[in-house]
C-alpha cells in the first residue's frame, strides 16, 4: 500500500494547501489510520477501484483533519512510516500544478506508480546479467521509460538488424503489457474495470 500510493496521496495533499511538512505529517497520519482500523479488511469485491476508495478516504478524512485544532501535533510521538517525503516534494517541485487540480495529480502520480511497478516487476524477470543488459537497453521505449539510445543506434551495438531490435522492442512491450494488466488487475472487481482502469490510466498519461 504505502509505496504505491504515498506519493499520489501526498501530493493530493499538498495541492490542497498544506506546506511539506504539515503534508508529510496528514500523509503518515491518514496511512497509520488506515492501517490500523484495517480498512483494507473492509474493502469488499464489490467495492470497485481501490485507487477510487483511497481517494474518498483520504478526502474523509482530511475533511475531518480540518474540523481538529490546527495547532495539534500530529504523530503522537510514533514512529512515522518508512516513506521518502523528500522525493515526493522534488517531483511535486518538476509537477505544472497550475495546470492540474489535486485530483488529477494525484491521477497521474497513481499512473506513475502503476508504471514503475510494472517495471520493478520487470527488471526482477530479468535479474541475470544478460538479461538486465538487454532491458537496460530497451526501457527507453516502455511507456514511462526515459529515452536512450535509438533503434539504429542499438542496432548497429549489437551488430544486428534493425528489424531484430523493433522484434525485441515489441516482445519486451507485450510483456509489459501483461505485467501492467496484473497490477491493475489486483486494485478493481471485475475485467470489466480492468480494461476501463487501463484507458483511464492512458488517458491520464496523455494529458
Amino acid at each position: 500500500l504505502g509505496p504505491t500510493y504515498w506519493l499520489p496521496l501526498y501530493a493530493l495533499v499538498r495541492g490542497r494547501g498544506s506546506g511539506p511538512p504539515d503534508a508529510e505529517d496528514l500523509t503518515q497520519e491518514f496511512f497509520r489510520r488506515f492501517l490500523e482500523r484495517n480498512a483494507l479488511a473492509r474493502v469488499q469485491p464489490a467495492a470497485g477501484r481501490f485507487r477510487s476508495f483511497l481517494l474518498a478516504c483520504l478526502k474523509h478524512f482530511l475533511a475531518h483533519e480540518r474540523e481538529r485544532a490546527r495547532a495539534q501535533r500530529r504523530g503522537g510521538g510514533r514512529a512515522p512510516l518508512p516513506l521518502d517525503a523528500g522525493e515526493a516534494e522534488t517531483r511535486d517541485q518538476i509537477e505544472p500544478a497550475d495546470l492540474r487540480t489535486p485530483e488529477a495529480l494525484y491521477e497521474r502520480r497513481w499512473a506513475l506508480a502503476v508504471l514503475e511497478r510494472t517495471l520493478k516487476e520487470l527488471r526482477r524477470e530479468h535479474a541475470s546479467d544478460r538479461r538486465r543488459r538487454h532491458l537496460e537497453e530497451l526501457e527507453g521505449f516502455l511507456p514511462g521509460g526515459r529515452p536512450g539510445l535509438s533503434r539504429a543506434e542499438l542496432a548497429d551495438r549489437r551488430g544486428v538488424s534493425v528489424g531484430t531490435i523493433n522484434v525485441a522492442i515489441h516482445r519486451l512491450r507485450r510483456r509489459f503489457g501483461v505485467l501492467l494488466r496484473e497490477q491493475v488487475a489486483r486494485t478493481v472487481s471485475s475485467e470489466a474495470e480492468v480494461e476501463e482502469e487501463l484507458r483511464h490510466l492512458i488517458t491520464v498519461l496523455g494529458s
